[in-house]
């Protein structure tokens, strides 16, 4: 009798436990994240498994093309659609969607946090009347990434500030159509954060704006049409077929397998080109400044981080907050710098991450700093404007017409339609679109 009931007491324990786990593990809080599918983010996904142990929070992943992301986090939070409960947003939307009430203030960030430990530009830069409201899970300028081989074979030597005059030199002694090397691999997909960011940055380093001091659009004015050419004629001498339809992700594969002489872009990319795992030509990559034109005194780079932010109306706003303190972290920088080398570490979000001397030794961690701290979102062109932002113009309009303007500039790459026609095309769609919107 006493075995049965000891035996039946047991199996009654046992049942209980397990229905208690059941029903933690069924309550436990799920978060729905949106990113981007570049290598840094699809690596932090590697490790959600070990955020999940130490919180007890499951995290579900939507992971998308460049533009794609911002056309969904875009819709879901102007419709306050509630998909998400972290977006990957960046410099552009961040203060725009904080002023509208639109994100989650980050100040229940804790203490061990430290975000006085951000960079300044990254937090001047996700911030809006002095409140964080996305955390830089990296940050980025852009800077030229270069074939040492190639370059020493054609007999030159890569300044360490050089002009685009040069680089057409180069692109030109780089080039090898036989062996399929191109000289050059540049952006020109469409969308403002793409291809559109790109020739925006190469406008302004050719004494360009977006704007003059009234909002009238700059279209029709002789810089804009230098650099457009100027651009047009060296990927059509020394750029890849097609490349109107290449973006980040394109070029990056172009140049790891060895089809690049040179690739100027997102300085995030450093980590990739010198990996070995993913790069053939991981031991010999050079970097140098964003070029400038001659005479010219702004630079080809931009200032962008991407970054954890929380939509206001989540459900999971505690939970939501946790990953995001976890994500970007010190802590985390730790972690993958133990698993796979200083070397693929987040970069460009944290002042201590540069006063490492681990990471001090990373071959292109000096450069990428440079870049940064060169980029100035206050003072963009050489002209005044009336805007903040280098590859982008901080009003909520923007997205929408430098997509469109972009369209326009990836037909004349595809030579379906002339330079001076994508330029005509941008001025109109600028204006009409400006005067819609009430600023002339």
């Amino acid at each position: 009798m006493f075995f049965k009931a000891a035996l039946r007491t047991s199996t009654a324990l046992a049942l209980c436990v397990s229905a208690t786990a059941a029903f933690a593990e069924s309550h436990a809080p799920t978060i729905t994240i949106a990113t981007v599918n570049n290598g840094d983010m699809i690596r932090m996904q590697g490790y959600t498994d070990q955020f999940t142990e130490e919180t007890g929070i499951n995290v579900e992943w939507v992971t998308l093309e460049e533009n794609v992301l911002r056309q969904r986090v875009t819709t879901d939070i102007t419709t306050n659609g509630g998909q998400f409960d972290i977006m990957t947003i960046g410099m552009y939307e961040t203060p725009i969607w904080g002023a509208n009430g639109w994100l989650v203030p980050l100040d229940g960030l804790s203490e061990e946090y430290n975000v006085d430990d951000l960079l300044p530009a990254m937090r001047a830069g996700l911030s809006h009347d002095g409140t964080l409201y996305a955390a830089p899970f990296y940050g980025e300028s852009s800077m030229i990434m270069y074939r040492t081989d190639l370059m020493d074979a054609a007999g030159l030597e890569m300044p360490e500030a050089p002009t685009w005059q040069f680089i057409r030199e180069a692109a030109a002694a780089m080039d090898d159509p036989e062996n399929g090397v191109n000289g050059i691999c540049l952006r020109g997909k469409p969308g403002w954060g793409e291809g559109g960011a790109f020739i925006t940055v190469t406008g302004n380093s050719f004494g360009a704006r977006w704007f003059d001091e009234d909002w009238n659009a700059q279209f029709d004015q002789p810089e804009w049409a230098e650099a457009l050419n100027f651009y047009v004629s060296l990927m059509n001498d020394y750029g890849p077929d097609g490349y109107e339809n290449n973006g980040f992700t394109e070029n990056l594969n172009l140049f790891n397998q060895g089809l690049c002489g040179m690739w100027i872009d997102a300085t995030v990319a450093a980590s990739f080109v010198t990996n070995p795992e993913d790069s053939t030509v991981a031991d010999s990559v050079g970097f140098a400044l964003a070029p400038n034109s001659e005479g010219v005194d702004r630079r080809a780079n931009w200032l962008w981080a991407w970054a954890l932010a929380i939509p206001a109306g989540t459900q999971q706003e505690d939970a939501a907050m946790q990953f995001i303190e976890w994500a970007t972290s010190t802590d985390y920088i730790e972690l993958v710098a133990e698993n796979e080398g200083w070397a693929n570490v987040p970069p460009g979000a944290r002042t201590s991450l540069y006063e490492n001397p681990n990471y001090q030794d990373v071959p292109f961690a000096q450069m990428t700093l440079d870049s940064i701290l060169a980029a100035d979102p206050t003072n963009p062109t050489v002209d005044p404007v009336p805007y903040v932002g280098i590859q982008f113009v901080a009003i909520p309009e923007f997205a929408g017409i430098a997509t469109e303007v972009s369209q326009e500039f990836a037909a004349a790459y595809a030579g379906q339609i002339s330079v001076e026609e994508a330029l005509e095309n941008a001025q109109a769609i600028t204006n009409e679109a400006m005067e819609a919107a009430g600023y002339r």
